[in-house]
């Protein structure tokens, strides 16, 4: 098969691009990413020789590009990670998360709808759904939990979800769409919580944190993540939504003590900051769904994720840096824009 892969230089779609080229050599695989602030080209620096894999720049929301792409490579399937996903940057600037992650997907499915695939999969969130009360532990959110809404990131990705929907009844389009709990591992962009967090303990910095602490998110490792969109664009029925999450629910308060104790690093880093606008009190997933119709089970918990996430970050300090700079932008024009980029031009592929 042949599979495009839409935000595949982010931090889940990275992760992707590495699990799916390891584990199908078979299959050829391709990753289209505009490289914004979150795309990372030295995430995939180890995939960039592979045969079975090749890298395209260029935005979703670009007619042109996406359609010329389609017509050349004749994919099979789509996976789009491609999004605008920070809540905070949707406070400040909502329109860019509109326009990449509603009309972006519109592109992407018209695509599909045009030149024919046989399945086309939405990476959504969990936080479609709202949130649910800190004190109803028995409240999980299932497929069929209405969707609502609390940040402009949420409510585009739940009116993308809404536009797969519609184009699968009105169009007939194969469509999956999985909705996943928070996800950590490598390679995760570090003004995220868990890298974040990591970086300032190892530089003995405050470490700010919401309210009280007391939001509780439902941590999925990276890798489970990818085992289960793995699952659902190869098994999974058209029109089907599924949740992923990996009962792991903390605190914020409890990741940060559980880095902090990792690291040998004292409490008293812990600062309180004035809480996020519309924050979200808990999210929890019943992903019960995936497990009984396709099999799926998450390999780690958070105790046995975490530790391995952590050193992660301190083993991959450059590549950390490098990210904060900006100097994987230049690490991309130096030594790939002749390989990349050019190369594709001259197939007649516009940027």
């Amino acid at each position: 098969m042949k599979i495009l892969i839409t935000g595949g230089a982010g931090f889940i779609g990275g992760n992707f691009c590495h699990y799916m080229v390891k584990n199908y050599p078979e299959d050829s695989f391709v990753c289209l990413d505009a490289l914004t602030y979150a795309g990372n080209l030295e995430t995939l620096k180890d995939l960039l020789n592979k045969p079975n894999f090749q890298f395209v720049k260029g935005n979703i929301c670009d007619t042109n590009l996406v359609f010329n792409l389609f017509k050349k490579e004749k994919f099979d399937i789509v996976v789009n990670f491609a999004a605008e996903s920070h809540v905070d940057r949707s406070i400040e600037n909502p329109k860019i998360f509109l326009e990449t992650n509603i009309l972006g997907v519109q592109t992407l499915m018209d695509a599909c709808k045009k030149f024919g695939i046989k399945r086309y999969h939405q990476v959504s969130t969990d936080e479609v759904y709202g949130d649910l009360p800190l004190d109803r532990k028995d409240l999980f959110f299932t497929e069929s939990t209405p969707l609502h809404t609390s940040s402009p990131y949420s409510a585009s990705k739940a009116a993308a979800d809404l536009l797969v929907m519609a184009y699968h009844r009105t169009f007939n389009l194969p469509t999956t769409i999985s909705r996943c709990s928070n996800n950590y591992g490598p390679y995760q962009f570090p003004e995220k919580l868990i890298p974040l967090i990591i970086k300032k303990a190892l530089n003995n910095e405050n470490l700010p944190i919401y309210g009280k602490g007391e939001n509780v998110r439902d941590w999925l490792h990276v890798y489970d993540h990818c085992t289960a969109i793995d699952l659902i664009i190869r098994k999974g029925k058209d029109g089907e939504i599924y949740n992923i999450g990996g009962h792991n629910e903390k605190t914020n308060l409890q990741v940060v003590k559980e880095i902090l104790k990792y690291l040998n690093k004292p409490e008293s880093l812990i600062t309180f900051v004035k809480d996020r606008a519309g924050h979200d009190l808990r999210y929890a997933i019943d992903p019960s769904k995936i497990t009984n119709e396709l099999g799926w089970k998450p390999k780690y918990t958070f105790e046995t994720g975490i530790g391995p996430s952590i050193q992660w970050n301190i083993d991959n300090k450059k590549w950390l840096k490098n990210v904060e700079s900006g100097e994987y932008l230049r690490f991309m024009e130096n030594h790939y824009k002749d390989n990349i980029i050019d190369k594709k031009e001259e197939e007649g592929i516009t940027y």
